[in-house]
């Protein structure tokens, strides 16, 4: 470690190297802040070139590395090692093109996601994905990740807006990755990577045309199941909104808590529902909308009538996350998956285990396709209470599972939900897909220990493992 901090000294300029213990422990976490470890040195490049020169001396000394972008994940994907190098790209926020004709733009990965759109908004044009945390949240956290956010429904995650991604590899190599290259699809795979590929330094990002006309309702439900019911006769009846997001009473008392979001007061539940496209297509789609909650016992509806109560309306929902600061001293918060039909009963089922643990359970969901965020709130000071809360965690994702889900749409894996990659993948499932960051890292050193319960070593044979792995067996690594 002490020579690759020499090394990096002289690639970056002391300056650009932390070693100071004090200020190492601003970077121990991401924003899942129940997982903590203080990184051996942090870096802070400015260059492609400087961050392959400081992989090549990681790669040199066998030292592992992790990126981070705006540390704002949940789920502990950007967690540091110890023993190793945090390269952190906040300082790489430049944009360094913008082709309005052919709708793209070259950005570092340090860029914010908000400011993409902010650079293009009057030649009318915005870049769609839009994570909660788009305000900070990074670019090249987004790559990583694969990150969503509440118009995903329609528009999709970040791998449908990438068009090529400069990297450096995990050995050092700046390569590029296109849509346009022939063979497999490198591109697709690095994407949602979590940073086990290799580090993305340039970013060509995909444009979308500002819509025609938008139209933001506001409803209000007694309960969730009203609101459930709502969210299906919507996409039963063919619609498909920009966005569509619901809110329990926990959420919205949170929400009210932090914002002050004014939502009507009563509800158990409110929906968001976001409609866009050209005028005639959202006038009609909104009639519908309208109907359809009404049918479904909603008890009030408000529509925006410009931008600024379009903002208000989104405002709650926004901060939900970390809203629940206001009510609770400590939360995790999981993000699994479930087909929009089991709503319901994955819902109930949240809502025994948080009887049956004594935990509160906070939900927020994108509802349309399905993407839960419960957030399980807990007391840190409390002895136990914080096993408790994982316990329930876990049992959320496994009802997840259970009900034909995933237990992750849009947060990755990272290290908090490794363990549960055995209960939906198999053997053989875990094998392959280890086989392909084994292709790209080899050593094993581009932010190990995360998404893989237990990481097969690059140069053992695929199959059923005879007798202890060696990782289990120095303690770096625990079997379930």
């Amino acid at each position: 470690m002490a020579r690759v901090a020499s090394r990096c000294r002289e690639i970056l300029g002391g300056e650009a190297v932390i070693t100071d213990p004090v200020r190492l422990r601003t970077y121990e976490c991401d924003g899942l802040t129940y997982h903590r470890a203080t990184p051996g040195v942090v870096v802070l490049p400015e260059t492609a070139e400087q961050i392959a020169a400081i992989v090549r001396a990681c790669n040199e000394h066998a030292v592992p590395f992790v990126a981070r972008g705006s540390g704002t994940g949940l789920s502990g994907g950007a967690l540091p090692r110890t023993d190793g190098v945090l390269i952190v790209t906040s300082r790489m926020r430049r944009i360094l093109s913008i082709d309005l004709p052919s709708r793209r733009a070259i950005v570092e990965p340090g860029v914010t996601n908000l400011a993409i759109t902010e650079a293009v908004r009057d030649e009318g044009f915005y870049y769609a994905p839009d994570p909660s945390s788009q305000q900070i949240c990074s670019i090249g956290g987004n790559v990583a990740e694969n990150s969503g956010g509440a118009h995903c429904l329609k528009y999709g995650f970040t791998v449908n807006h990438i068009e090529a991604c400069e990297i450096v590899t995990p050995d050092g190599d700046i390569v590029e990755l296109s849509r346009m290259d022939p063979g497999y699809d490198l591109l697709g795979a690095f994407v949602g990577s979590e940073g086990t590929l290799g580090i993305a330094t340039k970013i060509t990002v995909r444009l979308t045309c500002t819509p025609e006309a938008v139209t933001t309702l506001l409803a209000a439900f007694e309960d969730i199941e009203s609101g459930g019911r709502a969210v299906s006769a919507i996409i039963g009846a063919g619609v498909v909104p920009a966005a569509i997001e619901m809110m329990d009473a926990l959420s919205i008392e949170a929400a009210e808590a932090a914002v002050a979001c004014g939502y009507p007061e009563g509800a158990g539940a409110v929906l968001v529902v976001e409609l866009d496209g050209p005028l005639a297509e959202v006038e009609r789609q909104y009639y519908q909308v309208e109907r359809l909650c009404l049918d479904s016992g909603a008890f009030e509806l408000r529509v925006a009538q410009d931008a600024a109560e379009r903002a208000a309306i989104w405002k709650g929902r926004k901060s939900a996350f970390a809203a629940v600061g206001r009510i609770s001293p400590a939360y995790l918060v999981q993000d699994g998956v479930v087909p929009r039909t089991a709503l319901p009963r994955v819902l109930a089922g949240i809502d025994e285990l948080s009887r049956e643990y004594g935990i509160r359970v906070a939900n927020v969901f994108h509802a349309g396709d399905g993407n839960l965020h419960p957030l399980v709130l807990f007391d840190d000071e409390e002895e136990g209470a914080g096993e408790r809360a994982e316990l329930v965690s876990g049992r959320i994702l496994d009802l997840c599972i259970e009900h034909g889900g995933s237990i992750t749409g849009e947060h990755g894996v990272g290290v908090d939900k490794s363990r549960y990659m055995t209960r939906m993948f198999s053997d053989e499932d875990l094998d392959t897909m280890q086989l392909v960051r084994c292709a790209f890292d080899p050593d094993n050193l581009s932010n190990p220990g995360k998404v893989f319960p237990t990481p097969r070593l690059c140069g053992e044979a695929p199959g059923v493992r005879k007798g202890v792995h060696p990782l289990v067996a120095s303690g770096q690594a625990e079997l379930f």
